[in-house]
């Protein structure tokens, strides 16, 4: 079965196999159709299997794709830690060719890390309180363990025009780095717009990571391409996948 792939419009592509799925190309019957690939959503296992097991035609043989549980905390595990209990955590790590990162999102943002030789990789999740609370900057951490990671794709996320925020989480931004008021912009009394994709930009940067990619999808505004829970509340995931060539 062929789906329709995003691909990061990074130079890394003869070092690392990478890719966002859309929701076109799978088995899951609305509200979940077509590509959905997680469990938790209420879908039908059997599709969500059959839609997960569709990725490895996109992968090296024996490559094992590894699922976490997400829970919008700061957890990055390694990857090949992971196996017939997965794990809560929201970001992964490997430096195994035989392991592929991923995770879940449908509107919040999916970042893919990877040092220059492709050598270690990494996937995170970052909701906007994941980014506030640090889950990028523990990933690069976990990651730089074996090699600090260069280069990031900003992967397919709802975008700024999109993204409505209350008070208390510009204040909880604004109470962990005054640099992220660049990110917001006032919609009306007690309501902001937040720019996620600005907002892991400025993590990055502190991290003296500037080989930025992507942030370029709205989730939301493009509902034949992607899920969105902001949109449709029950609905399927998107995954983002992360190899070793």
């Amino acid at each position: 079965m062929s789906l329709q792939l995003i691909y990061p419009d990074w130079p890394l592509r003869d070092k690392v196999t990478a890719f966002t799925t859309s929701r076109i190309g799978g088995v899951s019957a609305k509200p979940y159709n077509e590509f959905n690939a997680a469990l938790h959503v209420g879908d039908d296992e059997k599709n969500v299997l059959t839609n997960r097991n569709n990725i490895k035609q996109y992968l090296s043989d024996g490559v094992d794709v590894k699922w976490l549980k997400q829970t919008h905390s700061t957890i990055a595990v390694d990857a090949a830690s992971i196996d017939a209990d997965v794990i809560d955590a929201d970001a992964s790590f490997s430096t195994s060719n035989n392991v592929a990162c991923a995770v879940l999102t449908a509107d919040c943002l999916p970042l893919l890390l990877s040092d220059h030789n492709g050598e270690c990789i990494g996937a995170t999740h970052a909701g906007w309180r994941g980014l506030v609370d640090g889950v990028i900057e523990n990933t690069i951490k976990a990651m730089s363990q074996y090699i600090k990671p260069s280069h990031v794709w900003l992967g397919p996320a709802i975008g700024p025009s999109a993204f409505e925020v209350g008070e208390d989480v510009f204040e909880d931004y604004m109470k962990r780095n005054a640099n992220f008021e660049s990110c917001f912009k006032i919609k009306k009394p007690g309501k902001w717009n937040l720019d996620i994709y600005q907002a892991a930009k400025i993590v990055l940067r502190a991290a003296d990571i500037t080989n930025i990619y992507g942030g370029l999808y709205c989730t939301y505004s493009d509902k034949d391409q992607f899920f969105s829970y902001r949109r449709n509340a029950v609905t399927g995931r998107m995954a983002t996948i992360i190899a070793r060539r």
